[in-house]
């Protein structure tokens, strides 16, 4: 999930849009600036267009501004990673690119917050950290004795993480695992469940796209949910590929239009697409019968 840069990172890249409402706004602003090009457009068809324009652009500000504020320690989290020249990281190769829109930003942070209150977490496991945004933010709902597991595959992002998790009076609450997801999911399965290695009773999975399936599944047959677990799998709408069916669909858009799909016909989970920014999930255990 991803918003929108802040203004005291001069150094940042403008944040690319990467969601249905950005992109669409995107897109109605460069028809606007070529309607404007051309003479003899009916003024009232400009206008309904600049309308247009203006209810797709206005729509994540005005959703920010109605947010609760983040943190002193979120902002700063933020800030930091904005500033970051991504494309030129040393771990980009590695890790198959790193940007700054995998930051998940204010709106969906607090989201994340409300989520684990209302789930009442006091376990929560993060499959996908980048830089720790909604980690910090979710380990910022837990209780005093709450606990948060963070997996993260990259090693230097995962110290950027720490060093935000270190400047803030929350951090203690969270553990970094360094390795591939999978592997992370397998290894706490094999753990003796204590408040740190779960049973987890929320989920955020913010990973590799082709991989969400697979750690879906694994959670599902496994110990590591808690009765009533909440799943939430973000990048569910993936800029409208999953459900725009275009011929050059991306790689991430065929594994998130697969997952959307297994999910919805899957007998074992309800679930619930949110279109919150790049679209959200939320998967829990079907009910048994009455």
């Amino acid at each position: 999930m991803h918003d929108a840069p802040v203004n005291d990172a001069p150094a940042a890249a403008a944040a690319r849009p990467i969601t249905p409402t950005t992109v669409l706004a995107s897109e109605l602003s460069d028809l606007c600036r070529r309607l404007d090009e051309v003479s003899g457009i009916d003024p009232a068809l400009r206008d309904r267009l600049r309308w247009a324009h203006a209810l797709a652009a206005g729509l994540d500000p005005y959703l920010s501004q109605c947010t609760t504020a983040e943190s002193p320690a979120l902002a700063e989290l933020a800030r930091r990673t904005r500033a970051i020249d991504w494309a030129a990281h040393s771990s980009r190769a590695a890790t198959g690119g790193l940007e700054q829109e995998m930051l998940s930003g204010h709106v969906a942070g607090q989201t994340l917050k409300v989520l684990v209150h209302l789930a009442r977490a006091r376990r929560v496991l993060e499959v996908g950290m980048f830089t720790g945004y909604s980690a910090l933010a979710m380990a910022e709902a837990l209780p005093a004795d709450g606990t948060l597991v963070a997996c993260e595959v990259d090693a230097d992002v995962a110290e950027m993480a720490r060093a935000g998790f270190d400047a803030s009076p929350i951090g203690h609450k969270i553990t970094v695992k360094v390795a591939p997801a999978i592997d992370t999911l397998r290894s706490l399965s094999n753990e003796p469940h204590d408040s740190a290695s779960g049973p987890f009773d929320f989920v955020f999975i913010d990973a590799d796209k082709p991989g969400y399936l697979q750690y879906v599944d694994f959670l599902l047959n496994s110990t590591l949910l808690a009765p009533g677990a909440v799943i939430a799998v973000d990048n569910t709408l993936l800029q409208g590929e999953p459900y725009l069916g275009a011929d050059d669909i991306s790689i991430n858009g065929r594994a998130i239009a697969a997952f959307n799909t297994a999910i919805a016909a899957d007998p074992r989970v309800e679930q619930v697409v949110l279109p919150l920014r790049d679209g959200m999930t939320l998967i829990r255990r079907a009910a048994g019968p009455s």
